[in-house]
């Protein structure tokens, strides 16, 4: 079953369940997809695509609720935690900060990067690479650290 189908059948179960802020969060989810499929020069949509999508939304609440925290809007920053936790179930497992440190440090003796100036050659590899599985600024904050 693709993810299109699985948030579907999400849907229904969460309607029949009453829980508004699952089918919230899955009405969402239904939204991006459905505009992934009617976008310009948009050619079949993969689950690849679909996760992509599914991370940029998680980012989008990510920081909706950093910012509603800051604001004092708990609030609103609950719900976003809600539809956040909701979009993770259906993302792949993110890597450990010690995973991913040792990964960049693979990345980086096999390109024989030696400083920061070096950067430019570590960070498309390691993007490349941790895509999906670890958050990007987490991956160049890394780099960075790793580098320096």
């Amino acid at each position: 079953m693709n993810l299109f189908d699985q948030v579907n059948e999400g849907i229904k179960n969460a309607m029949k369940a009453r829980e508004e802020a699952r089918l919230r969060a899955l009405r969402n989810i239904k939204s991006a997809f459905l505009l992934l499929e009617t976008a310009e020069g948009g050619g079949e949509v993969t689950d690849e695509i679909r996760i992509k999508s599914l991370q940029k939304l998680a980012k989008q609440r990510k920081d909706s609720i950093e910012i509603f925290r800051q604001q004092n809007r708990n609030d609103l920053a609950d719900k976003e935690q809600e539809e956040l936790d909701i979009i993770n179930t259906f993302l792949p497992a993110q890597m450990s900060e010690e995973e991913v440190t040792a990964k960049i440090q693979a990345i980086i003796s096999g390109s024989g990067a030696q400083g920061m100036k070096d950067m430019g050659k570590v960070m498309p590899v390691a993007m490349k690479e941790l895509s999906g599985l670890a958050d990007g600024k987490l991956i160049s904050d890394l780099v960075k650290k790793l580098l320096s």
